[in-house]
């Protein structure tokens, strides 16, 4: 079994950066692609980006792109979502997953952390 914890949420302000952490534990499949959804009050869950713990290859929504960046670091397991030029619309508990696969009506994941806060202030 995978479990998953977040960590780094907060207040800031806009046109700032917040650098959010997702550490795994358990078991762990090289093959799985790891990420991070957001999910806003009175919205749907949305996929933000992720990235294949052996390949590597990151993938943006471009909602975010240009301004995320997600990276690992396999030795410690854990999975960072580096954010700058953070918007008011970014306010969001975002939320670490694992496994995430295309499922023909949006991205889906099977493990999922508790999720973290992150407020953009104006």
């Amino acid at each position: 079994q995978v479990q998953l914890v977040e960590s780094g949420g907060g207040l800031v302000q806009a046109g700032g950066s917040l650098r959010l952490s997702c550490a795994a534990s358990g078991r762990t499949f090289s093959r799985d692609r790891m990420g991070w959804f957001r999910q806003a009050p009175g919205k749907e869950r949305e996929f933000v980006s992720s990235i294949n713990w052996s390949g590597g290859a990151p993938y943006y929504a471009d909602s975010v792109k240009g301004r995320f960046t997600i990276s690992r670091d396999n030795a410690k397991n854990t999975v960072y979502l580096q954010m700058n030029s953070l918007k008011p619309e970014d306010t969001a508990v975002y939320y670490c997953a694992a496994d995430i696969t295309w499922r023909g009506k949006g991205f889906g994941s099977n493990y999922w952390g508790q999720g973290t806060q992150v407020t953009v202030s104006s």
